[in-house]
């Protein structure tokens, strides 16, 4: 018990003998800079919570926006797709080597800015969309994205952990509930983002310049839509074709403002995190080690064997939103319906996602997170499988709300839970432990917009259930070792508290034993 004691007065000390730096003995740490707060701090860090999230929902207003009409609008020589793998590639780039380089450095809230402003180009590109304006932008998006997002998990984390000492409540309950919030808005950017472009788009249609669907059309025009479309086959279809320049410049004015908005709420009303103990012992942020010890922060993580058990779901998590971004909304949504029809579609997509964000945010503390998992898998398992064999026509309009819907369903149990999962397993290495989630989802990403051009997207779709399942089995690995590392914990607890009991008692017998040595018996 003295040795455990001793241990834990030390200093940090987070370098192998050679100098290296080991974030394995960072995460042992479990000593924390003293920050004092009052009671009325959970209020102030609500807002907080709420200023963050408010200020992404403006954000991805403008870039999913666009992300889910690259594919239909720029699909000429695959640009809108190819510029969306280049953002996703970089952003693969970005997480290796610059998220806990650039948080040390700029803190966690000017790194919140300046990544936002990364995303800027890319919508401006859209004025002028040719491979020598969206690829640079995609690349300059994604470099920004992996500080962004590492930033905005580190700051919900550890004012999650926070708020749970302050108001005494459990600290996984808290952070997957500020997961929740935070993706509640974030979703919302979906209704805003694709409102705004159907609106514009839509106008068109009103007007009559849209083609209509008339009474003679035929199943048979429809049957390379959904699993059977292929990116290269040659259509007429006039579903496909790019809308006006001049709606395009509208949309892109729009979303362009909106960066900016983001950016100023970010610098105006969110907290700078060292109110919270930025620098705090244990983390990589605090630490005073080389460039290089921080830049291998995230390899040393991605050594962990419970990191590697969660890289194949957290790659899904990454190709499934590729899929509902873009294979669905053109192949699906636009071949059958149109260009104009898929911001209102992946309107029932957000909405659905970000409301069930917040409720599985709730019910996490009542199921706990395996249900939630498990259910989430077999929901997007079926609704994948129906994709294969549905074939979408403009008279069942509602079929694609409710795959949107359901899709929405499940997302959004993989982006409350597997990010409250990271932030809790990986708490003293929170830099370094989102930036590989970030790296892995980005990968799947970038493997989605890869093979996008070249494959069909029945293809596709088998990938998709191929990768879940082979990932649910890593998950499940990953839950076993961890109950089983749990109740070794438990059981050297008890066994520790056994051991002070002991000692008391034999302490206790011991008094008692030089009592009775004082003690003289004479002969009466």
């Amino acid at each position: 018990m003295k040795n455990v004691k001793d241990v834990r007065k030390q200093p940090p000390q987070t370098a192998t003998g050679s100098g290296r730096f080991d974030p394995d003995i960072a995460d042992s740490i479990s000593l924390r800079s003293k920050v004092k707060l009052s009671k009325k701090e959970s209020l102030r860090i609500i807002k907080n919570v709420a200023t963050v999230s408010c200020a992404f929902m403006v954000q991805f207003t403008a870039f999913q926006g666009t992300a889910n009409l690259q594919s239909s609008i720029n699909a000429k020589d695959f640009l809108g797709t190819i510029s969306l793998a280049t953002i996703f590639a970089s952003l693969v780039v970005s997480c290796v080597f610059l998220p806990t380089l650039i948080i040390r450095k700029l803190t966690v809230k000017w790194t919140l800015c300046l990544s936002m402003l990364c995303y800027a180009p890319y919508i401006a590109a859209q004025f002028h969309p040719t491979f020598y304006t969206l690829i640079p932008a995609g690349i300059l998006a994604g470099l920004g994205a992996a500080p962004m997002w590492a930033s905005q998990a580190t700051y919900l984390t550890q004012l999650g952990q926070v708020y749970a000492k302050v108001t005494g409540k459990s600290v996984e309950v808290i952070v997957v509930r500020f997961f929740g919030f935070f993706f509640l808005a974030w979703q919302a950017a979906d209704l805003w983002g694709n409102l705004i472009s159907s609106l514009v788009l839509s106008s068109r249609a009103r007007e009559g310049g849209a083609s209509e669907h008339s009474e003679n059309d035929t199943i048979n025009d429809y049957d390379q839509c959904g699993a059977n479309f292929s990116p290269v086959a040659p259509t007429d279809n006039a579903n496909l074709a790019r809308p006006p320049d001049s709606e395009i410049y509208i949309i892109s004015a729009i979303y362009l403002a909106c960066i900016v908005a983001a950016v100023v709420i970010i610098a105006l009303f969110m907290d700078p995190l060292s109110r919270y103990g930025e620098k705090r012992c244990g983390s990589v942020s605090a630490l005073e080690v080389s460039v290089i010890q921080l830049l291998s922060a995230t390899f040393e993580q991605f050594k962990k064997l419970k990191q590697q058990l969660l890289i194949l779901i957290t790659i899904f998590i990454g190709m499934e939103q590729a899929f509902i971004g873009a294979e669905f909304t053109q192949a699906f949504v636009s071949c059958a319906l149109g260009v104009h029809q898929i911001g209102y579609v992946m309107i029932c997509f957000g909405v659905v996602n970000g409301l069930c964000s917040i409720v599985f945010g709730f019910l996490m503390q009542y199921t706990g997170r395996i249900p939630l998992i498990v259910s989430g898998a077999l929901v997007h398992g079926g609704v994948i499988m129906f994709c294969v064999f549905w074939k979408p026509h403009p008279n069942e309009v509602m079929i694609f709300y409710g795959i949107a819907g359901i899709w929405g369903v499940a997302d959004a149990v993989w982006q409350t839970q597997v990010n409250g999962l990271y932030g809790v397993v990986f708490r003293r290495n929170k830099e370094a432990a989102f930036s590989n989630y970030r790296l892995w989802e980005s990968a799947g990403f970038a493997i989605a917009y890869t093979y996008s051009p070249a494959l069909h997207a029945w293809i596709k779709l088998y990938l998709l259930l191929a990768v879940l399942a082979v990932g649910m089995v890593g998950y499940t690995i990953f839950e076993i070792r961890h109950a089983a590392k749990e109740r070794r914990l438990k059981k050297l607890e008890e066994k520790l508290l056994r051991t002070e009991a002991e000692r008391k008692e034999i302490e206790e017998d011991d008094a008692k034993d030089e009592l009775e040595e004082d003690i003289e018996v004479t002969q009466t």
